[in-house]
Formats: structure tokens, sequence, C-alpha cells
């Protein structure tokens, strides 16, 4: 007996179908990157929806939820929707009339798609927070014949506020579905060594472009309230060992590479050290020439671009400082790419 060929990489044979029954897809894999979410547009209305949702996911903000209603409600979404909107404003990208966060995960899920292409998978994208929504794609990737999926949480270092609730948000999809796909998380990726390696790649690249050497390099991280590292979240941890790896990549000195945590929201105390007072205090002791890079982040988006592109520059100058640069997260770069590309096929071991 002749042994059958096997199918082509990453794809299955269609299956033999009794006559009559209706067409069936051939089994398909797919990828679904996830990032955090964006509003619809610049104007107060659409920023309040967006952090509406945002801020009632009990992941982010894990107060009593009775007394958070009534502060979200009756103070924040009165008040910070216009100072929001007008920040946006100053990065939206007005050729797509989209965020730049949307804009660099869409490039980033078309390329990773024309990566994969030869291996028959499936690519989509979605917003844990605003639209595409997780819902959504995992629907679409279901109808496209996926009946293995990954889930691509594109956060480099673990948070229940981030890939847990990006997880849960797919999870509670999965919940209403009678034939459920296999499903595979993309885990954190804060300590590989082919992040890290982009990592050094891309900060090189950068500052060998810059028209000034910087004194001083902050690895800017987003902020987490205390109590969550207290609760036992590993955030804070990894945040230290990606800087710490980075500098050691670098061969540089922990005074040249130093770590911060930026974002602060409310009253509590949160990570430290805050990024805006150590950039005011670096630049009143004498630093003239500072550079940010800010690897917790994937893409660029309004915490990178405007907090500290433009509001940081602007503490810094304001202090003494003379030249600053906001380093470009990794985005859809080749090097970047390249380091999705590595993760995602490793995750996919077996399945093609």
């Amino acid at each position: 007996m002749v042994p059958r060929p096997p199918p082509a990489r990453g794809l299955t044979p269609a299956p033999q179908l009794p006559a009559g029954h209706p067409p069936v897809r051939p089994p398909r894999v797919g990828v679904l990157v996830v990032n955090l979410g964006s509003p619809a547009a610049t104007d107060p209305k659409s920023v309040r929806r967006y952090l509406n949702q945002f801020l009632s996911d009990p992941r982010v903000i894990e107060i009593w939820r009775p007394l958070w209603w009534l502060i979200l409600k009756l103070v924040i979404l009165n008040i910070r929707p216009k100072k929001t909107a007008h920040a946006y404003a100053q990065i939206w990208n007005k050729a797509h009339n989209e965020s730049p966060l949307i804009v660099t995960t869409r490039a980033q899920a078309s390329e990773l798609s024309r990566r994969l292409s030869g291996d028959g998978i499936v690519v989509d994208w979605a917003m844990r927070y605003g639209e595409p929504a997780i819902g959504d794609r995992l629907r679409a990737l279901k109808k496209a014949g996926c009946e293995r999926i990954l889930l691509a949480p594109l956060y480099p270092q673990y948070s229940a506020a981030t890939t847990a609730t990006a997880n849960d948000a797919a999870f509670a999809e999965l919940k209403e579905m009678r034939w459920q796909p296999a499903v595979r998380t993309l885990p954190p990726y804060h300590d590989d060594p082919a992040y890290i390696a982009a990592l050094e790649t891309s900060l090189r690249e950068e500052i060998a472009r810059l028209p000034f050497l910087p004194d001083v390099v902050l690895a800017s991280f987003h902020g987490l309230p205390r109590e969550y590292l207290d609760k036992g979240d590993p955030y804070h941890c990894q945040c230290q060992k990606t800087a710490r790896l980075l500098r050691e990549k670098l061969a540089w000195p922990k005074e040249k590479l130093r770590i911060v945590f930026q974002s602060r929201f409310g009253a509590a105390e949160w990570l430290q050290p805050y990024a805006e007072p150590t950039i005011a205090e670096l630049a009143k002791s004498g630093v003239k020439r500072l550079a940010v890079v800010m690897p917790g982040f994937s893409a660029d988006c309004l915490e990178t671009l405007e907090e500290i592109g433009i509001r940081a520059a602007e503490t810094f100058k304001a202090n003494g400082g003379e030249s600053f640069t906001a380093i470009a997260c990794l985005n859809d770069s080749p090097v970047g790419m390249d380091m999705v590309e590595t993760l995602v096929r490793r995750e996919l071991a077996g399945w093609l």
C-alpha cells in the first residue's frame, strides 16, 4: 500500500464528507495579536466611552466596586475625557484618522501574516478596550476555520491589569461557544533572549541616529499601584529583570541605564521611582542630554508619544536640560517583527 503524502506545512487535508453534507472549511491555525486599545476619535465623547470601558475593568482598578463606580461616574468621567482628548489630538495619526497604537498594531499583524503565510496561518488583531474587540475577532477566526488559536497579547511583562485581562476577554468569548477552538496564550517574554536582543539593537540604532550622545538613558515602564505588587503581581520584578538584562547586554553601568515608572494615576502609592520627578531631578543635577526608552510598550501610543515624547521633554528642558529624545518602540520595525515572529513560531510548535 502506497502511503498518502503528508499535507502542506501548516495545513490539514479537507475532511471526507458524506454525500449531502454542508461544506466544511479545512482546519486552520490562527494567531490573534492583542494590544490595549484606543478611543475611536479625539472628541471628549469618544474618549469618555473608551475610558469608561477601560477604567470599569476590575483587573485595572481593584477598588471596592460601589465606591469606584461613584468615583468613576461622578468625578473622573466628568473631568478626565477633555484632558485626555487633548492629549490624543496631539499624537493622532491624521493620515489614517486613528491612534498610532491602532495603526501600528494593524501593521504588526499584517507583517506577521505575510511572514507566516507560507504556513497557512491566519493572523488577526484586536484591542482589549475599544475596537476591534477581542470577542469579535475570535469569532472571525473561528468562522475562518481556525480550530487552534494562539492568543498573543503583546505585553512583554505580565500583569493582571494587562495580559490577564486580555486573556479574560478571550475566555469570556470562548465560554459562549458550543464548539471551542483549542487555545494557547503567549506567555510574558520579559527575559526572552530574542526580546532583549531586539531592544539592544533598536536602542543602539536609535542612539546612533541622534545628533547628541545621551548622558543618561531611562528605561521607563508603565506604573502600577504598589498594592498590586504586594498582592503578588510579578510585573515589577519582570520590569527590573528586563532593565538589568538590557543593561548587561549593552555592557553599560547602572548609572547609565536607570529604571523609572510612568503614568501614575490617583493619590495611592505606585511603583517607584516615578518618571517625571526623576527627569526633573536629573536636569537639575546637571544632566544635559537625556534619552528615554520604553521597553514595556510593544508599540508607540499615548503614553510614549505624548506623556514622554512631549510632556517629559518639557519637564526636562524646564529644569535645565538641553537635549531630549523618546526612543521609538519596536513597533513594526524589522528587528521588532523578527522578535514577534520568533515568539509566535515557538508557541505554535506542534501545531504546524
